[in-house]
């Protein structure tokens, strides 16, 4: 999951193909449904991304009330408005009235706290819970950002490998040599530092067992000459999440697929290749595509049918870019990564977010 920022935005508006009286107001790449008239290319506005929740009195401000997702209807969310996919919501809270949004958009001021939006959090089902314990020495992952926030990630032409983005619960796994220790957790969990304790019905304890990732982390840790291994993997399969890919999650036939690996060798963390380290060893994600990076060609192949299953069960949620030489993004502040998601999987009836 991305991380929240609620920020002013200088807009490009396009004409609204099925509705003479909306249009479409254009951050990135993303595109939110808007009155017709209400803002003009190059004025700023504030965008408030999915997965924002926001507070009952700036939900009825906006004339947004019962209109939201979740049970007190107060969660943005992905939809589609007259056949065009709306995603986010721009607008001019009256408590901005006094601030200079074009300004605010050059500085990068977020607004989140101030009008009191907060990020959504999803659920955590039992068997993704239980005790835990302090874990210092777990590996965390990190919040990708979505291209189309932020389609400045990658320079035209350089070579990126694209992968496929599964719906399952992300499982955080770290093997530390010195002591033969291993820490499992979940994306929520890992980062608060916290490890979840050893448990034949944990779901995340329960994938890494069946498909023998400790001693797979071992085995790299040794060859490396690594003091820690970070194995980062979906879990998936039914029970998991409303996209199952034929894998059943209520047996140990779980599904496990690597997206990504870390290694500290002298004192320095190390984001390695997946498919170089540990083709053969474990399931990895599908790689779809290895070249030059074109923003359109990328985006369409964040659309269609998912391909773990071999039979195309589902739609797909989207995909990863990563470049194919890991390097430092300005824009991102940290690790060049990046992700595109489905508007389809974004609009899909009955989907389950757990973390």
């Amino acid at each position: 999951m991305s991380t929240l920022r609620v920020t002013a935005e200088v807009l490009t508006v396009h004409d609204h193909p099925n509705a003479d009286a909306l249009e479409l107001a254009q951050v990135g790449l993303y595109r939110a449904v808007v009155a017709k008239g209400a803002y003009r290319t190059g004025e700023a506005a504030l965008y408030i991304p999915e997965q924002s929740l926001l507070p009952a009195e700036l939900v009825e401000e906006l004339g947004l009330t019962g209109r939201l997702a979740g049970s007190r209807s107060d969660r943005v969310k992905a939809v589609r408005l007259r056949g065009e996919l709306s995603q986010g919501i721009v607008c001019r809270p009256k408590a901005l009235a006094d601030v200079d949004l074009t300004q605010a958009a050059t500085e990068g001021t977020d607004f989140a706290e101030q009008l009191g939006i907060v990020k959504w959090v999803p659920p955590i089902p039992p068997t993704m819970n239980g005790e835990v314990e302090s874990a210092p020495d777990l590996l965390p992952w990190v919040d990708i950002e979505n291209i189309q926030r932020y389609p400045g990630i990658f320079e035209p032409g350089e070579p990126v490998i694209v992968t496929e983005k599964l719906h399952g619960s992300a499982c955080l796994l770290t093997y530390v040599a010195d002591d033969d220790r291993v820490y499992v957790s979940s994306k929520g969990f890992g980062a608060k530092s916290l490890a979840l304790t050893e448990d034949p019905r944990n779901l995340y304890w329960r994938a890494v067992r069946a498909h023998g990732v400790p001693e797979a982390a071992a085995r790299l840790a040794d060859r490396l000459g690594a003091r820690r291994i970070g194995i980062f993997a979906e879990v998936y399969g039914a029970g998991v999440q409303d996209l199952t890919y034929g894998a059943d999650g209520r047996r140990d036939t779980l599904g496990y697929a690597v997206f990504d690996v870390s290694a500290e060798i002298d004192g320095k963390v190390h984001w390695l290749n997946a498919t170089h380290e540990l083709k053969n060893e474990l399931p990895l994600v599908p790689r779809l595509f290895e070249g030059p990076y074109d923003a359109d060609h990328i985006l369409d192949f964040a659309t269609g049918g998912e391909t773990v299953s071999g039979r195309e069960l589902h739609l797909r949620e989207g995909v990863v870019i990563r470049p194919s030489n890991e390097r430092y993004s300005p824009v991102t502040g940290g690790r060049t990564i990046a992700k595109a998601v489905s508007g389809a999987y974004l609009t899909r009836k009955g989907g389950t977010e757990y973390e």
